[in-house]
């Protein structure tokens, strides 16, 4: 029961920075600013977190895709391409749309500290050797063409990021199409290029 009050105040926190830090900056944000908007004080906030910076390092950690990726293609893969892919897709931009906040901050401000773009880029790493690993499986069992793995799930994860990155920004040759009418064209055209 105290583990999960501990993980309930410490969730709060990091999701009252989030919103803080995704429209003040990193810079613009105080961690009393942080406690008062989470409903603590300062000094709590400190017993669950070292600094600023490793409060933002916690909610990357927390709140980003590679543990609910690596659960999905343990549990739910079926070795059909189309509804696989179209699944990992759509589950993709579900989570990258929940975390945009923090994306956008790791856009804006992740460069300004030694080492968080490298923790930031874990969570494509692993979904990079996921696809990898999947698309292998897939031409071990002929169904898909020989092609190079690695590759193939590069331009998966890069197709899904533009297209990720562009529903963000409200990108306005997005705003005439279903959002999921496109995820489906897209990975239509992806599998159909993988069978042939």
């Amino acid at each position: 029961m105290q583990k999960n009050l501990k993980n309930d105040t410490s969730d709060k926190i990091m999701l009252a920075a989030i919103d803080l830090m995704a429209e003040k900056g990193y810079n613009g944000v105080t961690t009393q600013e942080i406690a008062e908007k989470a409903g603590y004080s300062e000094k709590t906030l400190f017993r669950h977190f070292k600094n600023k910076l490793s409060l933002l390092e916690s909610a990357f950690k927390r709140f980003h895709y590679a543990e609910e990726m690596k659960i999905l293609f343990e549990n739910r893969i079926q070795w059909e391409l189309y509804s696989d892919l179209l699944m990992i897709s759509r589950r993709y931009h579900d989570i990258m749309y929940q975390n945009r906040k923090l994306i956008m901050i790791s856009s804006k401000d992740g460069g300004k500290f030694p080492g968080f773009r490298e923790q930031t880029h874990q969570h494509p790493q692993q979904l990079k050797v996921l696809l990898t690993d999947y698309f292998q499986q897939m031409m071990l069992k002929e169904k898909m063409i020989q092609t190079d793995a690695e590759a193939m799930a590069l331009a998966f994860i890069y197709m899904n990021f533009g297209a990720a990155m562009g529903r963000m920004n409200e990108d306005p040759m997005l705003q005439n199409m279903s959002f999921d009418r496109f995820i489906e064209g897209n990975v239509q055209l992806f599998t159909r290029a993988l069978m042939s």
